[in-house]
């Protein structure tokens, strides 16, 4: 029987083995973005990552908590059902670096995402779509946090 640590710990194995000997996917390390993930604002995180000037849009949705009791695993979920998405982003306004994810998206898959984040201190939560031509539209959502989860 095969437990969730053991799959864990076996993925973990083969990641290293492929790393070692430089056969790991070049995409997963491309997917990093050092300027966005070390943004310290909405704009600037999107600046990073090449998306253009954000637009509040009905058409993006985001889904959390009204109040998180515990900051340390704030769930949130982005979604959207427009065609042409290239990216789901979550971002957190108020947290050290605002960048929480950056989903890659294709017309295959459907554009809804789930995590779950820390979040330091109550805030505003950001679902953003990264628009194949460079628009990024998004809404926002002001998550309450009673017990905060980045160290404070």
């Amino acid at each position: 029987m095969h437990t969730r640590r053991k799959t864990l710990q076996h993925s973990a194995i083969v990641a290293g083995l492929l790393a070692t000997t430089g056969l790991f996917p070049q995409a997963a390390f491309a997917a990093w973005n050092k300027v966005a993930f070390e943004a310290k604002g909405f704009a600037d995180a999107l600046k990073g990552l090449g998306a253009g000037a954000p637009v509040e849009s009905k058409d993006v949705t985001i889904t959390g908590p009204d109040i998180a009791e515990n900051g340390a695993v704030v769930p949130i979920g982005a979604a959207t059902a427009l065609a042409g998405v290239k990216q789901l982003l979550i971002l957190v306004e108020k947290n050290p670096a605002a960048l929480v994810a950056v989903f890659n998206i294709t017309d295959s898959i459907d554009a809804n995402v789930s995590t779950r984040t820390k979040m330091g201190q109550s805030s505003d939560v950001y679902a953003v779509a990264v628009m194949n031509d460079g628009r990024a539209l998004y809404a926002k959502k002001e998550v309450k946090v009673t017990l905060g989860g980045c160290g404070g």
